[in-house]
């Protein structure tokens, strides 16, 4: 029998939205995707089963390999250094995923920077209790969990140190828009007694106009855009949570210009299930993920806007080599790889940077209450970074 069989739909998750879809005469896609995604029994991220990883639907950069999770705490190592090595230092990452990233860093931390390890206190933010179960479970085996604390959501203020998210934005719920004969008309979801459907209707908020508005543009004539809400408000809560340190965000985007092409005529709406990829969010219901591409100008806008001081922007790949991940490929001392972990290792960096793939997605730093300082990730590495074991 096959360990994880292939799935249709959760009939409980699909008769929960139906019953809303005709209680409230259709209901916008957000809240849909809302559901879909996070209702607290039967949407994708809270039930049972596994996400990501080889035997989920799709795979992070945590999931690929450990050596992510090096460059990412090379990074943080010298965040910690520029605001004076701290005897704490908190990293709060919010949305863990499958607990790689954390339990990856915490042991790179252990061998190549216990300065930096004695200090690092790891706060994970998750709703979703399954996925909570799943991070206990990655980071028992070194009992990583004794330093690692989990919440449900972000602090109101009073972090010193990083938040940090990975693959975050990108799966928040997003309204759907169309533009037609020069106005913004809505994307509804309906169900029609047997299935869902889409239907265009007046916008449900002021705020998806405004989003334009802010922008100065708009989607190109007859093209659909998603008008992700919830990112900048996530922003500004990160900000306000953030006394002093840094955001360090990773997530696939564009600036608005290239999100609202006209050309892009079906926005950015993908969904995921065992690693391939298809544009039906109505099929596998409860048991495929959605996401959608992060705007990264809106999201510069509103860090601003909330007090912090931008750091940088690149793309994963630029952000990784900068760091000095080829120095995965190069044994350190007199040790030597074994041909099999040589060639695991190059085939790893090269996902984590390829353009095409991983290497695409946005990395962008800010800080608070710091004087601005010039990252590593986020500048072009012209000499030999220390510490160069992973």
């Amino acid at each position: 029998m096959d360990e994880f069989p292939l799935h249709t739909e959760n009939e409980a998750l699909r008769d929960i939205i139906a019953e809303r879809c005709v209680r409230e005469e259709g209901i916008s896609f957000r809240d849909f995707m809302e559901l879909a995604l996070y209702h607290p029994q039967h949407g994708y991220y809270c039930s049972p089963g596994p996400k990501m990883g080889k035997a989920g639907d799709y795979l992070t950069s945590p999931e690929v390999s450990p050596i992510f999770a090096a460059m990412v705490g090379r990074q943080l190592r010298q965040m910690w250094e520029a605001m004076g090595r701290p005897k704490r230092f908190e990293v709060v990452e919010a949305g863990a995923g499958s607990g790689a990233l954390a339990r990856d860093l915490l042991a790179w931390a252990g061998r190549n920077a216990t300065n930096f390890r004695s200090a690092l206190v790891y706060r994970i933010v998750e709703r979703s209790e399954e996925l909570v179960t799943q991070q206990r479970r990655a980071l028992s085996g070194e009992n990583f969990s004794e330093k690692v604390s989990w919440q449900v959501d972000l602090p109101r203020a009073g972090i010193n140190g990083c938040i940090l998210s990975n693959e975050l934005l990108d799966s928040l719920p997003v309204h759907r828009v169309f533009l037609k004969e020069g106005a913004l008309l809505e994307v509804f979801v309906a169900w029609d007694g047997s299935s869902f459907r889409e239907e265009l209707r007046a916008l449900s908020s002021v705020d998806c106009k405004e989003y334009f508005e802010r922008l100065g543009q708009l989607p190109g004539e007859g093209c659909y855009a998603e008008v992700n809400l919830e990112a900048p408000r996530w922003f500004g809560q990160a900000a306000a949570a953030l006394e002093k340190g840094f955001l360090l965000t990773f997530d696939y985007g564009y600036e608005a210009n290239d999100l609202f092409a006209s050309w892009r005529k079906e926005g950015t709406l993908l969904c995921f299930y065992r690693h391939t990829t298809n544009s039906d969010p109505f099929a596998r219901l409860g048991f495929q993920d959605m996401t959608s591409h992060v705007d990264f100008s809106t999201l510069a806008r509103s860090a601003l806007g909330a007090g912090l001081d931008a750091l940088g922007l690149a793309s994963q790949a630029d952000f990784l080599s900068n760091l000095g991940i080829t120095d995965a490929l190069r044994p350190f001392g007199e040790a030597s790889f074994p041909a099999d972990e040589y060639i695991a290792r190059r085939q790893a960096v090269a996902a984590l940077i390829d353009p095409l793939g991983l290497g695409r997605i946005r990395a962008m730093a800010h800080c608070k209450g710091l004087p601005l300082a010039v990252l590593d990730g986020f500048r072009k590495r012209d000499e030999e970074l220390p510490n160069a074991v992973l």
